[in-house]
């Protein structure tokens, strides 16, 4: 496998908020650098049923996850699996809850939070945190550079073909300060400026990049619904490929055909949307 592409997930982040605070994404928008669409969840609109939808490319009323607390090996093949059949080598940087679903259930704090294996039929580089302890006044979340580094770190060291970085930063400061607020603003505009020094970087190395979220959150920091602003987000697309108008609506389960048409991988038959890119 030639091709490569990294898949940036910045949870919980409404569309409005990614078209109004993200200056450095919009910039490469009014370049001609990156396109952008609007992009739909799944139902629920709920964080673990989103990164499931993401990468199996079918709804939770299928793949069986109702939301963050009924996590478990998914039994449907995967961006990962359909990646690493093709010969590609896979990595991830996120939340515990993508290495259960995609790897081994349940986590294992020592076994889990850092590995390398390269027999793996799914994530062959993991490098995972869990959040434990997290509440209200804590959200014990990792600094977003330290990820982007990490995934750096990885593509560097073992040519991933596949990346991808997962970080609750903005889900869980809405949670806390809601999305219409001044540290919303200010922890938007933060996100934007820790990412925008590295997608040069990824592009020198020759992936493509897309920039999205699971999902959005409403006035009062809840998403797992059908709002527009729970449900709607911005999916920004650095790459070669045509895409549709720019009106056009990505719905999430796209998202998985789509990443294995660019990387060069077989959807599994149970992927039946089609790519937004060609």
């Amino acid at each position: 496998m030639d091709n490569k592409l990294l898949l940036i997930i910045l949870d919980g982040v409404p569309y409005r908020n990614f078209r109004r605070l993200f200056g450095n994404l919009e910039g490469w928008v009014d370049s001609g650098q990156a396109r952008v669409w609007k992009h739909r969840a799944a139902l629920p609109s709920t964080s673990a049923s989103c990164y499931a939808t993401i990468h199996t490319g079918v709804t939770p009323q299928e793949h069986g996850c109702t939301g963050n607390g009924n996590v478990f090996r998914l039994s449907h093949k995967d961006v990962f699996a359909q990646t690493r059949a093709a010969g590609g080598v896979t990595g991830a940087v996120a939340h515990s809850f993508w290495s259960e679903f995609f790897n081994r259930h349940p986590f294992d704090y020592v076994r889990d939070i850092e590995y390398d294996e390269p027999d793996s039929t799914s994530i062959n580089h993991g490098r995972f945190h869990t959040m434990t302890g997290y509440g209200l006044v804590n959200q014990m979340t990792p600094s977003d550079v330290d990820l982007f580094a990490t995934l750096t770190n990885l593509c560097l060291r073992h040519g991933l073909n596949y990346g991808m970085l997962h970080t609750c930063t903005l889900d869980s400061m809405g949670h806390r300060f809601f999305h219409e607020s001044q540290e919303m603003d200010h922890a938007c505009h933060v996100m934007d400026e820790m990412l925008a020094p590295f997608i040069p970087k990824w592009l020198a190395a020759g992936y493509e990049v897309i920039v999205t979220a699971d999902h959005g959150q409403d006035d009062r920091g809840h998403h797992g619904g059908r709002g527009a602003l729970q449900q709607e987000t911005a999916l920004y697309y650095f790459g070669p490929a045509e895409g549709p108008a720019p009106d056009v609506v990505i719905d999430q389960v796209q998202l998985a055909p789509t990443i294995l048409h660019r990387l060069g991988a077989e959807p599994a038959n149970t992927m039946k949307a089609k790519s937004f890119l060609s």
